[in-house]
């Protein structure tokens, strides 16, 4: 535990303030994120997404951004995983990026709905054969009792779809959009006296505010 406690990085890269910050969110939200990939960092898309519980347990997982749209976050997973039958019981969640080398933070807020099923099939058709067959083989989040039953299922759909670039989309899979009523930016400062802006929606915009590190 020492060797933890001793762990130390002091943030002096950037600043933010209220003159600076563009004052539309998600504009905000795309211009840090094409300095992400500008930079080159390794998955700048990749997200933690929280989703809860009917009993309030929270869970976490990594998913990747798909799209960014008028109203909110788009990523694509199985319907029927964990965090799909969480948000079909509670479409509240959160959505955190961290993009380390640039020392900052994106915090969401939302709720979350499945895309129009056309725009579910558009995304999984576009992608590699091996990610559409992939989605065909896993009952994701379920229990099974070795690897080879997803090595065999994979052959079997495999054989299925032979000669196929774009398979029919599982029902089970499909996309979601978050629709954000908070979104925070944090920037890294010194002496952890960090810059924290966020957004909230309200009837008549997004209003800002200044938060204390």
């Amino acid at each position: 535990m020492s060797q933890l406690q001793q762990l130390r990085k002091e943030y002096s890269k950037a600043s933010l303030d209220e003159q600076s910050v563009i004052k539309d969110p998600f504009k905000q939200f795309e211009k840090w994120l094409n300095e992400a990939l500008t930079t080159e960092l390794p998955e700048p898309n990749a997200m933690c997404l929280a989703t809860v519980s009917t009993d309030g347990r929270p869970s976490q997982r990594i998913v990747l951004l798909k799209g960014i749209e008028q109203q909110g976050f788009v990523f694509y997973t199985n319907y029927q995983s964990k965090k799909g039958n969480q948000l079909a019981q509670n479409p509240f969640c959160s959505l955190t990026f961290f993009w380390h080398e640039l020392e900052r933070q994106v915090r969401i807020e939302g709720i979350c709905e499945k895309i129009a099923e056309e725009q579910s099939v558009a995304y999984f058709q576009s992608r590699p054969i091996g990610s559409q067959l992939g989605a065909w083989v896993s009952p994701q989040s379920s229990p099974i009792s070795n690897r080879e039953i997803l090595e065999q299922r994979f052959a079997s759909i495999q054989e299925r779809f032979k000669g196929l670039t774009k398979l029919p989309k599982p029902q089970q899979w499909g996309g979601y959009l978050v629709k954000p009523h908070l979104i925070e930016f944090w920037q890294g400062r010194e002496s952890r006296l960090h810059d924290r802006l966020e957004f909230n929606k309200t009837d008549d915009g997004w209003k800002l505010i200044r938060l204390a590190p």
